[in-house]
């Protein structure tokens, strides 16, 4: 028999508790029992335990009621086998945060330079007193004074160990947000279990041995389990076996259901075995506890090399962490997708160019800062002033040259942008919380950023820009088309009969309709939403459908063909109780099941024949009627059997049926998504309609929304035809075909899961237009999974989604609503805008703090922004600018532009000449201040002060007006857009404000009463006046550079380009290609381009040997055959021709094999 029912014991309805402690069975047995597979483990339960009901009763069980759930049976249950809970890995303490901040190298200098001047400074020589050493000890005002040379040394150690501690506590609050997340994200995710022979949903951590689970399509399984009863079930088992191949499982072959793996097909009822640690999953954690710390130190090294070290790891649930501890060691497959997931985030990669950038700029500079500086003094010293190097003078002379290398340092550390990293995760951290009050549960935190550069996005229909509210209002009963339901006495009492039974019977018994929580209100429907629509028309019919799932239940089915998406339809046959034969109920899709159908039922409920010619006429009189008005066409059909045929043979089985009637079922539109679809189109997002309904249907709802609008040459195709446009005569897709397609594709009818992988990989790897797509999907089924994994953004639906979907997916949207996906467009534009403001503000810095240190080291032997003074410029004031400027709130006004893209420059042209005019104003200030200063302010010049002079009135007027300017010029970075009110809005961010008093607040003490330490000494009321007075001329200078029209700027260079177009080639073949390994993913660019260029050089040497030879074995070649046999593993259905001009394939294949990412003129891998 191919349904698998276990008996239940009689009388044993709600086990009793028992209060010894003894259940029968051990977790070790339980443990050994679980480890065996298929026939062995059916021979060990009948051995030992008889069958499942033996195990049920050693576990004091029901298979039918489930457990009592009184709280000391389960307490007793946790005591025995555990919980249903793996422990997580310690999170980093706060001590080995700090240790990891110390490593940054540009502190490391810092602190040698610090710790050496304040050694230097407690050492007095000699001959310190004497002239023969220059001017170095000249100037010593008092004895004091001449002490206080270790305040310097001290000041600098204290800056570096609040910039430690402000890193370090940054890293722990986001290692707190992500534990955060992560335990909402299994609170979320519930289970199904009998208890007290109520069907309901508990926490997957409240699981114990001894639980009656139902399991069903999509299920991710939360613990290890024994089949009691199941329908048509197979299992995806690769997480833990790596064999892709689905498993039936069924009682008499193969029973054991394992956690971590996904139900593909079917339905049933497991009785839990074992949870926890001491399931399958958690006993491969167990013994990956070692292994996975060293993983995780070679991916930290990795990912820190590129100098922007974001720590964006994905987050899962108590099962996706330990499964992905797991696939990491079993599965290389599954590690290049987590590696191409993090190489492909568009701000990632932009920023990682630009710090690179900058920091090679910033290296130079303070080089030469140091060299110039050395030089000026040896030649002034040892040449001018003709000195000998004498071995008393030789500590003044270090301590002179351990100066220059604390400049040279300070210079390198102001032009490394330190807050660049910091201000990107303060502004993702801040988005993904506020994103949750938007219903998007973020599980990748680059997916937010990468959301704000979608340029398409590929939605379902159902749910997400419908209700998801399905009602039957249309029906065609015994030759009459009712266009509302009609009265059951108007229908044929036989053929109502059939009807009512077919529905109650073919459809999941866990589905049905509840009555409202609150008065008067809606009926709740529970279960899938297709089949509340039908049982509604039952109860329509003011007929009942528990009494028949009463009088017919589960146990009693003898086979269920389930819904999947290959057969669009669900059937369950029955035996036939009052004699032999069986009887089939089927529905499904109305044009896949009528072609089915041989025979229909007559007004009088008769069977008469049913041609094809009927078929044609009842599509154009009934189904295409329906469909035009957006209703989703249901066929509900059956078939009487006189003799047992063979169940597996399906083609045979589902044919020859009897249709009963045909429903046209409503899932109305939401309200709000025409609105928002319009504000993506508004946008510059194109919205894809893909669905698996039929094509009249799909088009009724896509006007609806807005999608397709009059007038206008967009497409929408079936699956097939859609397949027959972009396939080959071999049957392969081919890239070009396809780029002919997708630009004006707007509905995807009939569509399969593979179709809509296809079309997103297609639109993601496509080159025609002006820039790359970025590609957002939507996916609800298991079978979603691929494309979700695959686009730019994957969203899963928090209510209607599959676990399968939400594991393969970047966002979850909590209420499955359109338009929740519409906000995220608008806080991931946010996070790049945020970042771009910050760069803007914090390159100004740079700029001028770099310019300003080295012309006045070189002119005056002395930097006129002292070490700490540059210290708290840069490190302190970016950490707090980057909180205000990344916590700025979004609005509508970031939906009125285009999207930037994968190739639009970090910083644009407008940003460049709001950085250069600045910094013009800034520098013509402060060196106006340093060589007019004392003149202007009628006060002691500070130029060429020797060494540990106490600080000059001259240099803190400096200090203080760049301090100003920097606080004014942050109102100015708020726009980056060339926009005149830089105050628009300013009050709707209260973080941005406290900032900017708080910095201000902060100055005012370190001037008036930081000292010796920030070489600082008090001003007078005047002289502060002035300096805020300069420092409000930035917002009147800003006024007057966004006067000026950036077009006619030609010669500024933009700059933190996304990755060329010449490299998208190379960039999407390290995709799939093992050569490549995540280290030299996360190598420096430089090193990767001097590789392929040696690859390239050895491809076209290959090539070139094989024409001459005619041989087509080249050891060059062979040496990385298996990168492109993963790489053709990797796209099976997608693979292309590799276009090389020779004929011999296997030239081209070796060609394509011989360097990791081949050139372009040797082969390209189009399609793949």
């Amino acid at each position: 028999m191919a349904n698998n029912t276990a008996d239940h014991p009689p009388g044993n309805s709600v086990a009793e508790v028992d209060h010894e402690v003894d259940f029968g069975c051990t977790t070790m047995q339980l443990r050994e029992l679980m480890e065996l597979r298929s026939g062995e483990a059916v021979s060990k339960i009948a051995e030992c335990y008889g069958d499942v009901q033996g195990i049920c009763r050693r576990l004091k069980t029901s298979p039918i009621e489930g457990l009592s759930g009184n709280p000391a049976d389960l307490e007793k249950r946790h005591a025995a086998f555990g919980k249903n809970f793996i422990p997580p890995k310690k999170p980093k303490t706060f001590l080995q945060l700090v240790w990891e901040a110390l490593q940054d190298v540009t502190l490391i200098i810092l602190e040698v330079a610090a710790i050496i001047s304040l050694g230097l400074s407690f050492y007095h020589p000699q001959g310190e007193g004497n002239d023969s050493c220059g001017q170095a000890s000249g100037g010593v005002e008092d004895e004091g004074e001449a002490q206080a040379g270790w305040i310097e040394g001290a000041a600098i150690l204290f800056s570096v160990i609040i910039v430690v501690l402000v890193t370090a506590f940054n890293d722990w609050s986001k290692e707190k947000q992500f534990r955060g997340l992560q335990s909402r994200i299994e609170q979320e995710q519930k289970f199904t279990v009998i208890r007290k022979g109520q069907v309901i949903q508990i926490p997957v951590a409240e699981i114990v041995v001894g639980d009656i689970a139902q399991i069903k399509y999509g299920d991710l399984l939360p613990a290890d389990g024994i089949l009691i009863q199941g329908n048509d079930l197979k299992i995806d088992e690769s997480s833990l076996t790596g064999e892709s191949d689905q498993v039936r499982k069924s009682l008499e072959k193969d029973p054991m259901l394992l956690s971590g793996t996904h139900v593909m097909e079917g339905s049933g009822r497991m009785l839990v075995s074992a949870v926890g640690l001491n399931s399958q999953t958690g006993i491969i954690f167990t013994l990956l506890g070692a292994g996975g710390e060293d993983e995780e130190k070679k991916v930290k090294k990795a990912k820190t090399q590129d100098g922007i070290a974001l720590e964006i790891q994905p987050l899962k649930s108590e099962e996706g962490v330990e499964s992905e501890e797991k696939e990491e060691k079993e599965e290389k497959e599954k590690k290049k997708v987590n590696v191409t997931k993090k190489e492909k985030s568009v701000l990632q990669s932009k920023l990682t160019r630009l710090a690179v950038q900058i920091g090679k700029a910033g290296l130079i500079m303070s080089a030469m800062t140091v060299i110039i500086l050395i030089l000026y003094f040896v030649i002034q010293t040892f040449g001018i002033e003709g000195r000998e190097w004498t071995a008393e003078c030789t500590p003044i002379y270090i301590q002179y040259f351990v100066k220059f290398l604390i400049i040279g340092v300070t210079v390198l550390v102001v032009a490394v942008p330190e807050g660049l990293p910091l201000a990107v995760t303060i502004s993702l951290a801040y988005s993904v919380k506020k994103m949750m009050k938007d219903n998007n549960l973020v599980r990748h935190l680059d997916a937010c950023e990468t959301m704000g550069n979608a340029t398409a996005i590929c939605s379902d229909k159902t749910g997400t820009l419908t209700m998801n509210r399905m009602t039957v209002v249309q029906a065609y009963i015994g030759d009459t088309h009712y266009k509302s339901i009609p009265e059951p006495e108007a229908i044929n009492p036989e053929t109502l009969e059939l009807l009512v039974n077919s529905i109650s019977i073919n459809s999941a018994y866990t589905t049905k309709i509840l009555p409202s929580e609150k008065e008067g209100g809606l009926p709740r429907p529970v279960g899938n939403k297709t089949e509340c629509a039908l049982l509604g028309l039952v109860l329509d019919l003011k007929r009942d459908y528990q009494p028949i799932r009463d009088e017919v239940p589960e146990e009693n089915l003898y086979k269920v063909y389930t819904f999947n998406s290959a057969r669009k339809s669900m059937s369950t046959v029955l035996k036939n109780t009052s004699g032999p034969g069986f009887r089939m109920y089927s529905k499904g899709a109305s044009e896949i099941v009528l072609r089915k159908c041989s025979y229909i039922l007559d007004a009088s409920g008769q069977s008469r024949v049913f041609k094809a010619k009927d078929r044609d006429e009842m599509v154009r009189k009934v189904i295409e009627p329906m469909a035009c008005d957006g209703l989703r066409t249901i066929c509900v059909a059956m078939r009487d059997f006189t003799t047992e045929p063979d169940w597996d043979n399906e083609a045979d089985i589902l044919n020859d049926l009897t249709c009963i009637c045909v429903v046209g079922i409503e899932d109305p539109v939401r309200p709000e998504v025409p609105d928002a679809i319009s504000k993506c189109q508004r946008a510059g997002i194109t919205v894809r309609m893909v669905t698996g309904d039929n094509i009249n249907t799909a088009r009724a709802i896509a006007t609806k929304c807005g999608i397709l609008l009059p007038g206008e040459d967009f497409i929408c195709l079936e699956g097939k035809d859609f397949n027959q446009q972009i396939r080959n005569d071999r049957g392969e897709v081919e890239q070009e075909r396809l780029d002919k397609v997708w630009p004006k594709l707007r509905v995807l009818a009939r569509s399969s899961p593979t179709d809509k992988h296809t079309l997103v990989k297609g639109i993601i790897d496509s080159t025609v237009g002006e820039t790359r797509q970025v590609v957002a999907v939507t996916g609800d089924g298991t079978n979603d999974g691929p494309a979700l994994k695959k686009a730019d953004v994957g969203f899963a639906m928090g209510i209607a989604g599959t676990d399968v979907a939400k594991e393969a997916s970047d966002i979850i949207l909590t209420d499955d609503n359109f338009t929740s996906i519409v906000k995220a467009v608008m806080w991931g534009r946010n996070v790049y805008d945020s970042i771009s403001k910050f760069l803007q503000f914090q390159l100004t810095v740079n700029v001028v703090a770099v310019i300003v240190a080295f012309t006045g080291a070189c002119i005056t032997q002395d930097s006129p922004l002292k070490a700490v003074q540059m210290l708290w410029v840069n490190l302190i004031m970016d950490t707090l600018a980057s909180l205000a400027l990344a916590t700025e709130p979004p609005t509508e006004a970031l939906l009125l532009r285009r999207p930037y893209g994968r190739d639009k420059p970090l910083i644009s042209r407008t940003m460049m000449k709001n950085i250069l005019g600045h910094a013009v104003y800034q520098l013509i200030i402060t060196f106006t201040l340093l060589f007019a200063g004392e003149k202007l302010f009628n006060i002691d010049s500070g130029r060429n002060a020797p060494l540990h002079s106490p600080p000059s009135e001259h240099y803190t007027i400096i200090f203080n007006v760049f301090v100003m300017m920097q606080l004014f010029n942050e109102i100015n970075a708020r726009k980056i857009h060339g926009e005149r009110n830089v105050f628009e809005g300013i009050y709707r961010n209260p973080i941005f404000c406290s900032v900017v008093l708080g910095t201000f607040a902060l100055q005012i003490v370190i001037v008036q009463f930081g000292g010796k330490p920030f070489s600082c000494t008090a001003l007078t009321i005047d002289q502060w006046l002035w300096c805020i007075f300069v420092g409000v001329g930035e917002l009147l200078w800003g006024q007057f550079i966004s006067a000026i029209p950036t077009h006619h700027l030609k010669f500024l260079k933009e700059a933190g380009h996304g990755i060329p177009k010449e490299d998208i080639a190379q960039e999407q073949l390290t995709e799939g290609a093992d050569a490549i390994d995540l280290a030299e993913m996360e190598m420096r660019r430089g090193q990767i381009l001097w590789f392929r260029g040696l690859n390239r050089i050895q491809t076209q040497m290959d090539v070139v040997y094989t024409f001459q030879t005619g041989q087509t074995a080249v050891p060059g070649a062979l040496r990385r055959q298996p990168s492109v046999v993963s790489q053709h593993n990797d796209a099976k259905t997608v693979s292309s021709p590799t276009h090389v001009g020779i004929s011999s394939s296997s030239l081209s294949a070796n060609s394509a094999t011989a360097a990791g990412p081949p050139a372009p003129a040797s082969s390209s891998t189009t399609g793949n």
